[in-house]
C-alpha cells in the first residue's frame, strides 16, 4: 500500500467515527484475494447479463443491485425486461453467492487495512460490473478516460475498490488504471484487487482500451448508513 495525505473532501460531509478517512488515506493493490474459480463465476455474471444489452459505445455496465444494464445509448432494468425464470437462469444462485462472498472479502480487507469498525462500513451505489472495449464513445457514459474523484462525483463514496476479471496484455491492450498526479499505474490482472480512499487524494482515470475487452467490478463503500444498499435480490 502507498500512503497519501487525506484531502479535505470528507469534511464537506458528516464525519462517522471509526470509518471516515480523515487521517489515514492510501491506495492498495492486492493479488491472491480472489481465486480463478471465483473470477470465472463473476465473468459469467457479466457476460450472461451483457447478452441482453451492451452499450453502443466503448463502455457497458451491469448493476446487479439496481438491475441497470447499458443498452444502446441508454439503460434498461434487466429485472423488469426479463421473466424471473430467465433471471435465475442467467444469474445462477451459485454465481451470485460467489459475488456476495467476494464482496464481503473485499469489505473485510478494507476494514483490516484501514483499521475500521467493520459494522460502520457499508456497500453503496453505484456498485457494478463493467466491460470496456475500443468502440468509439457514443454518449458521455462511454467516456471513461477522464480524470475524476469518486467522492466528488458520487458523494456517497468513502472507499473505492476494483476487482479485475481480465488481464492487460493478453485479454486487452490499453485500459490501465492511473492515479493522476504521481503517475502511479495499476495494470489490470485477473483476480487483482485495487482499493483506495475516494477523496481528492486519489484522482484517477482509465486509459482508453485499444483492443480486446476489459472486464472489472467496481465495489464501493460508504460510512453513511443512509447511503447503504442491500445485496442483490437475485
Amino acid at each position: 500500500c502507498q500512503n497519501v495525505s487525506c484531502s479535505a473532501d470528507y469534511k464537506n460531509y458528516q464525519i462517522f467515527g471509526g470509518c471516515t478517512p480523515t487521517q489515514h488515506c492510501r491506495r492498495c493493490v492486492k493479488d491472491g484475494l480472489v481465486s480463478q474459480e471465483e473470477v470465472a463465476a463473476l465473468r459469467r455474471l457479466l457476460v450472461n447479463g451483457m447478452k441482453y444489452g451492451g452499450s453502443s459505445g466503448g463502455a457497458s455496465i451491469l448493476d446487479l443491485h439496481s438491475g441497470a444494464l447499458s443498452k444502446g445509448k441508454q439503460f434498461i432494468n434487466i429485472y423488469k425486461s426479463l421473466e424471473p425464470e430467465e433471471i435465475s437462469e442467467i444469474f445462477t444462485k451459485n454465481d451470485v453467492a460467489v459475488y456476495r462472498d467476494v464482496k464481503n472479502r473485499i469489505h473485510n480487507s478494507i476494514v483490516d487495512e484501514f483499521g475500521l469498525n467493520g459494522e460502520k462500513l457499508y456497500l453503496t451505489n453505484p456498485t457494478f460490473f463493467s466491460r470496456m472495449n475500443s468502440t468509439p464513445a457514443q454518449t458521455q457514459h462511454d467516456e471513461y478516460w477522464h480524470s475524476h474523484v469518486d467522492k466528488i462525483q458520487y458523494g456517497s463514496f468513502d472507499y473505492t475498490s476494483l476487482l479485475y476479471l481480465s488481464t492487460h496484455g493478453s485479454d486487452f491492450h490499453g485500459g490501465e488504471f492511473v492515479f493522476d498526479g504521481r503517475g502511479k499505474v495499476v495494470e489490470p490482472r485477473e483476480g487483482r484487487v485495487s482499493f483506495f480512499t475516494s477523496g481528492s487524494e486519489n484522482p484517477h482515470h482509465v486509459n482508453r482500451v485499444t483492443s480486446g475487452e476489459r472486464f472489472a467490478v467496481t465495489i464501493s463503500f460508504t460510512c453513511d448508513p443512509r447511503k447503504a444498499i442491500q445485496d442483490p435480490m437475485v
